[in-house]
């Protein structure tokens, strides 16, 4: 799978163009500012129908404009062309897969795999607990629709029994605990299983990279640690009731869970480096590609954004290897990152952006 054609309109500072990108590799070289990160995330909002850099779509508006569309031509594994489609008008967005609405977003996140490495990914080893959830679910969403759907209805649960809380409408929590320990115990029993596999492929790829013996790996601490089965969740929310309406929230459950980057016994957020910790993070997301690959047999496409600057030269070449297996490929370099035309592959895209417009290089 990968893109053929893109075009853009009002989105961000990019000019409404249609950019060929028929290519394994494409990669995009200019000064910051001038539209490389805006296409990836063009790229992003059109394979899941939402940013990675803003939870609101308005963000991503042309200055002073009010709609903007998004178009990609892209071509599947069985070499059938087909269109996809993203407005966003009235504060409302709109997707269609070959003039097709899509009404349900999990129908779109299963269509097109797609990976992003960004600085922001640091967050994942030194942020709040929150982060690493949402990787880490987000991870098993993109293999597993029953996980996606559990993740779905207990965030739904979860809002109706907090409302309730608020509401002091205790007669509904018997009703809402039932719920909330059903999915919530399949989340966690999904979640064990997937740290344990996880932990198979991310701890040797921190040692190879880094060229160290650190013992770097999750942990996964349950907020229901002590709770085996749904009943003895049941019972663990009624005994601490009292609690949630003291705090007027649900103190406890799946949306509390932990996920520790762990070096030996000690959290490795408080040990590493500034360096270890952000080639961790690059490492998250290459550990997530062969996670991905793993559970479906199918390779990502994949946006690398200005990450490699900060690795020497060493540790670039044992991570680009890691990161060869993806159908598609579009990087962003700073204009003296020279090393790039190594990376290239025989007959790969280069566009200088400049100003949000994309010149195709002719060499």
């Amino acid at each position: 799978m990968r893109f053929i054609q893109l075009w853009t309109n009002k989105f961000r500072n990019l000019t409404s163009e249609r950019i060929p990108v028929d290519n394994r590799q494409v990669f995009l070289i200019g000064p910051n500012g001038q539209g490389k990160t805006n296409l990836l995330e063009a790229i992003y909002t059109l394979c899941y129908g939402s940013s990675f850099r803003t939870n609101q779509l308005k963000d991503l508006l042309c200055k002073s404009e009010k709609a903007f569309k998004l178009e990609g031509i892209y071509e599947d594994d069985s070499l059938q062309k087909h269109s996809l489609v993203l407005e966003y008008k009235d504060s409302k967005r709109t997707v269609y897969l070959d003039g097709r609405e899509i009404r349900d977003r999990k129908e779109l996140i299963y269509n097109i795999p797609c990976i992003v490495f960004s600085h922001d990914d640091i967050f994942f080893v030194k942020g709040e607990p929150e982060q690493r959830r949402r990787f880490f679910d987000q991870t098993m969403s993109m293999y597993n629709p029953l996980f996606f759907d559990d993740l779905r209805r207990y965030r739904i649960i979860l809002r109706q029994r907090n409302l309730a809380i608020k509401e002091n409408r205790q007669e509904l929590l018997p009703i809402y605990d039932q719920q909330l320990a059903r999915y919530g115990m399949a989340i966690q029993n999904e979640r064990t299983k997937a740290i344990y596999e996880f932990d198979q492929i991310f701890p040797q790829m921190y040692q190879k990279v880094s060229q160290t013996d650190l013992c770097v790996h999750i942990e996964y601490s349950p907020s229901w640690n002590a709770c085996a089965t749904q009943d003895e969740v049941i019972q663990y929310l009624e005994k601490t009731r009292e609690r949630d309406f003291a705090l007027q929230t649900t103190s406890s459950g799946v949306h509390r869970d932990r996920f520790i980057v762990m070096e030996g016994t000690q959290n490795f957020s408080q040990t590493g480096s500034t360096g270890q910790l952000r080639l961790a993070s690059l490492l998250f997301r290459t550990a997530q590609m062969a996670f991905y690959e793993k559970k479906t047999g199918k390779r990502p496409l994949i946006l690398v954004d200005d990450v490699l600057l900060e690795l020497d030269h060493q540790k670039r070449e044992s991570f680009l290897h890691l990161i060869e297996a993806y159908c598609q490929a579009f990087y962003t370099f700073l204009p003296d990152e020279h090393y790039f035309s190594t990376m290239a592959e025989e007959g790969s895209l280069v566009y200088t952006v400049h100003e949000g417009r994309f010149i195709a290089d002719e060499g």
